[in-house]
Formats: structure tokens, sequence, C-alpha cells
């Protein structure tokens, strides 16, 4: 191709790319794709209709697992063949205000031990007064949002407690009024702590991970919190005309002295009559200063302190089957194991395998003797106390507290000479 050809076609090829190249842009529908649509389609049907496959044995198996659970029944004592006191004025009972129910909270160990401190101040000379159980939930949630941040989520943060919950309390911040404070916002009177549970625990577990650190603030925004649930509580309490702090009015009012009680547990794992540990997840705080005692006397401070006017708050296991609110008794039966073999070693079995374990606790206020068995009259928060006749109170067999109960808690006057 000569010099002059190369330059025609040269030419008429920039021409026509630059003509190319000049187009102007313009927008349109985009393109379809009959057959990737027909597929797509094809697919969403074949999903639907596993979808409605699976929705119709979804229900099966949710009607199965109602009518299962309709059906279900629990194996439980034939009561028709029990000795037992048949209401609470069959029982010696000593001074106490009447049961209140907890609703729907995990604070059982709040109600029984400030029920506890009710009666120790009556007993003391002071006169009748309904103390706020919310007060003492309150301030231990408080003190368990600050050791689950110190301690990076490392501690419990459920609403369950220890006795020693209510004296820690009450040391550092003194006692309440439940007219002062009680702890509930909703028209009913009826607690819920589930939705501030929620919300407590989302904030505080943002804080970790955020690592938005500055515990005052963090407190402070976990006490909105427990005030939009709770109510805001007050700085003083006025009791019959004045007004005392909450310190003042535990001294000077209820005339009580937290350094006066001690808790007791009977456990093989350590020596007796040492302090020790109670090991469950509601001791939080890790106290181990519980009073180890061997099952006799574990028994016998109980059953003396309650015969000679002292009574005492009590935490156990409370799932068993011959505990019945329906009859308001708990009893051990025969056959989950014979009366003369319970002793140190069937209760530690218990504990060991995990069938006695730390669900409840409950103020022990009275006394009395069915069949040459020992009974005592316990008062108690919980719903399944009020399946039964007597709303609020239980009948509880010297068996079912000598291997069931954990741990208690009692003046420490009724240990005298257990003590070191």
């Amino acid at each position: 191709m000569n010099f002059g050809r190369m330059c025609l076609v040269l030419v008429i090829f920039l021409l026509v790319g630059t003509s190319a190249l000049a187009a102007d842009p313009v927008y349109r529908v985009q393109n379809e794709y009959p057959v990737l649509d027909e597929i797509t389609e094809a697919r969403a049907a074949v999903q639907a209709e596993r979808d409605s496959i699976r929705a119709a044995v979804d229900e099966q198996y949710a009607d199965d697992a109602e009518a299962k659970s309709e059906a279900s029944k629990d194996l439980r004592v034939d009561w028709s063949k029990v000795k037992s006191p048949q209401s609470p004025e069959d029982f010696k009972q000593l001074w106490h205000l009447p049961p209140t129910p907890q609703f729907y909270t995990g604070s059982c160990w709040a109600f029984c031990s400030v029920s506890f401190m009710e009666s120790e101040a009556h007993r003391l000379g002071a006169p009748e007064v309904k103390l706020s159980e919310m007060w003492v939930v309150y301030w231990e949630y408080v003190e368990k949002s600050r050791s689950y941040l110190r301690n990076f989520g490392h501690t419990p943060l459920a609403q369950g407690s220890q006795d020693h919950g209510t004296m820690e309390v009450y040391a550092q911040y003194g006692a309440m009024s439940r007219e002062a404070y009680p702890g509930v916002l909703t028209e009913d009177g009826r607690h819920d702590h589930t939705p501030l549970m929620k919300e407590l625990k989302g904030y505080l577990d943002w804080v970790l991970e955020s690592g938005t650190w500055d515990e005052d603030q963090n407190l402070a925004y976990v006490r909105s919190i427990l005030n939009k649930h709770m109510g805001t509580p007050p700085a003083d309490v006025v009791y019959e005309g004045r007004t005392y702090s909450p310190q003042s009015f535990l001294k000077d009012v209820l005339h009580l002295n937290m350094d006066d009680y001690v808790g007791c547990v009977s456990r093989m794992d350590t020596p007796f009559y040492n302090r020790v540990i109670l090991d469950v997840t509601d001791n939080w705080r890790r106290k181990d200063d519980y009073l180890n005692l061997p099952l006799h006397d574990f028994y016998e401070v109980i059953k003396k302190s309650i015969k000679e006017g002292y009574t005492l708050s009590i935490g156990g296991d409370n799932s068993e089957a011959g505990m019945d609110g329906k009859f308001d008794t708990a009893i051990i039966p025969e056959w989950d194991i014979p009366a003369k073999y319970i002793n140190q070693s069937s209760r530690e079995f218990r504990i060991g395998n995990r069938t006695t374990g730390d669900d409840h606790g409950v103020h022990v206020v009275g006394y009395t003797k069915v069949g040459g068995m020992d009974y005592f009259l316990i008062k108690d928060s919980n719903r399944s106390s009020r399946l039964g006749t007597f709303k609020g109170y239980y009948f509880w067999s010297g068996d079912y507290i000598k291997l069931k109960m954990l741990s208690f808690t009692v003046h420490k006057d009724r240990l005298d000479g257990l003590l070191n």
C-alpha cells in the first residue's frame, strides 16, 4: 500500500472513530432477562412451598408440645395420708407482719430478710413498722452494677442475692419504711423487674464494650434506670411525725445492729465451726464468713431459736416433689428418702449432685409438733405459697429443713458456744 492510500485510510478511521466517540449519552430502561426472571420465580416458588411445608410441620410440633404440656403431671405426695398441721393457728407463732408477694422479681432474699429484720426490730423493742424491700433491692442493684463494671462482667447481674445483701445495704445506706418507699410505680402495685434488668444489663454491657469508663457517671445512669422503673428513693424517712435519715432510722427507731447477725451453713467440704464461703451464684460478694455447723447443731439452733422467741431467715431448695403449694406443706416423703437416713451424708450428697440448690429464701416464724414430727411455720413471698388456702404461708417439716436448706441467718445470741 502506498503512502497516499495509507493516509486516506487513516483519515477515514479517525473520522469514523471521532464520530462514534462523540455520541451523546442517554438514559434508557434496563435490559430485561426473561430467562433469568423465570429461574428466579421458579426458585421462589420452590422456597415458598418449602416454607409452607415447614410452617405446617412447626405448627404440628408446637401443637404436640402444647398438648404434652397440658397433659403432663407432676409427681406429688398423696396428702390424704400425711398427718400435718392444718392451719397457721396450729403453730406457736412469733411476731411478724402479714406475708406480701414478690410478684415478678427474683427478690425473695430481700422479702425474707427484710421480714426477719422487722421481727428482730420488734423483738428488740421497736414499734411495729413495715420496712421497704425495694429500698434494699434498689441499692443492691447499684452495688451489683458497680461490681459488674469493676470486674468486667465477671460477677452476676441477676436479681438474686443472700440475706447479707440486706445487712450490707442497711450498714451502708440505712433502712427505709415501705410507706416512704414502695419501690413500684404501676397502679396495681405489682413488681415486674424483667424490663428493668433487660435495660440495666444492656447499658452495662454497652459500657464494657465501648470502654466508656467513668464509674460515677456510669452509676448515675444506672440510678436513672432504677428511678425510671422503681421510683427515686427519698433522702429521709418520716416516721411518727419525725424525720430521720435512713441511718438514724435504722439505729434510733429499729435498734438494729448488722454486726449482731450471723449466717450459718452445714457442709462437709470444710471444717466445722470455721468460717467458710457459701459457694452459690447469689453470694456474688463471695462472703466467706458463714459459720459451718454440723447438721445436728445446724438444726438445733433453728429449732431452739424459734421455740425461744427468735425468728430466722433461711434459704435453700424449694423444687422438691414433697413441697406442694396447693396443700401449703413441705415434707420429705419416705419414697424419696426414709427419715432415718436423713443425715449429714445424705444432705451433702444432694448438695454435691446439685439436687439441692440455692433456690429460695423464706422467714421462719413459728413451730409446732404433729404426729411426733417437728413442723415450722414459713412466711413466704413466692407465688407457690399463694396456691393453697393460707396465702403466703407454708408448713415445713423438720426433715425438709435438715435435708434441703443450705443456710440461715440468726441473731448471734443464738450461737453461744458455737462462735469462735
